[in-house]
């Protein structure tokens, strides 16, 4: 029997305005819903494993109950979510194109989770017959509270025997509260066996140097052995560490792969040159959601890290945050599918 993978992080109505218009340029929204953890959760789901999302709601919120209904809709368990005072944050997203990079606007002050504290979730409840605990560096970033709950929770699994997870993914206009990323990141990363970053999230959470150009469009793959050489001796806690590896050649052209160090080899992926990019936002969420998939289903990890960078390559042809591809198709692209061609 297959344990669910649980994920716990904040999630958010997404107002982005249609197409590639800019915040307002036309009176209108196209409103979908969006956040970390739960764009794992619902890819995972997708793929086709279970999957448990946890969260904290606003109580008797209609909007709460439309993203229950969502989440339920792509098969994910969300019996364990929390109702609590605070509001249903918001984030507005601009998507770029071509020269013009995509903008983010949050609005998520005093939301549920950001006023939620350790105790208002039962761990042991909660994370009750799982077998993998999935987490990202924003929930931390919310508030401090939202950081020791999120301590809390990781501490709880590992208690529990769950393989612990944990995407750094840090976000510089969060880390407002009172303390650094880097001086609260690493005691969670202390708890992750498995780590998923990027360079910048390497140097900003965790203090330690990339030492590549991230601007440059061009990246050095042999400098991210050393990258995640450095990052496993630092947390010998971790058992491999990836590393997405984002080519930037405008907000529509990105070159795409990554990198897995599990210890005992320095994997790299295929690459992708994804030249039409509909929607970024998500696509690590995707890799993530792919690698942990990859990992609990695939013979090796260089399995797993193929199928995590092919699912997020799929990604960036979707609007709005979540994945919206099942195992099938990722398995497609992997076996040379990735023509375009009309499938009959």
């Amino acid at each position: 029997m297959q344990k669910p993978v649980i994920t716990f992080g904040e999630i958010m109505l997404r107002l982005a305005p249609p197409g590639f218009e800019r915040l307002l340029q036309s009176p209108q929204f196209v409103a979908t819903f969006g956040g970390g953890e739960a764009n794992v959760a619902a890819a995972i789901a997708g793929f086709g494993y279970p999957a448990r999302y946890v969260t904290v709601l606003p109580p008797s919120h209609a909007i709460s109950d439309a993203f229950i209904g969502e989440m339920r809709r792509f098969g994910v368990d969300t019996a364990h979510i929390v109702r609590g005072r605070g509001r249903f944050g918001v984030y507005y997203v601009e998507a770029g194109a071509n020269q013009r990079p995509s903008k983010v606007v949050y609005d998520r002050d005093h939301s549920a989770i950001a006023l939620a504290k350790p105790g208002d979730i039962d761990w042991n409840k909660t994370l009750d017959g799982g077998g993998w605990f999935h987490i990202t560096g924003i929930t931390p970033a919310i508030s401090r509270s939202a950081a020791e709950l999120a301590l809390e929770a990781a501490r709880t699994a590992r208690q529990m025997g769950l393989t612990v997870s944990c995407d750094l993914n840090f976000r510089k206009n969060l880390w407002k509260w009172g303390r650094n990323a880097s001086e609260v990141m690493p005691e969670l990363f202390r708890l992750t066996e498995v780590g998923i970053a990027n360079e910048e999230d390497c140097q900003m959470a965790l203090g330690i140097e990339a030492g590549v150009d991230v601007h440059s469009g061009q990246l050095e793959r042999e400098q991210y052995r050393n990258l995640t050489g450095k990052v496993l001796e630092a947390y010998p806690n971790l058992k491999m560490l990836a590393i997405t590896l984002r080519e930037s050649r405008s907000a529509s052209h990105n070159g795409w792969s990554a990198c897995l160090n599990n210890r005992n080899e320095f994997l790299l992926s295929r690459r992708y040159e994804i030249t039409h990019i509909v929607d970024r936002v998500g696509g690590g969420d995707s890799f993530a959601a792919g690698l942990i998939f990859g990992l609990l289903t695939m013979a090796d990890h260089q399995q797993a890290l193929e199928y995590a960078v092919a699912a997020s390559c799929l990604k960036h042809s979707i609007p709005g945050d979540f994945n919206r591809f099942t195992a099938e198709e990722v398995q497609g692209l992997l076996k040379g599918g990735g023509s375009g061609r009309v499938q009959r």
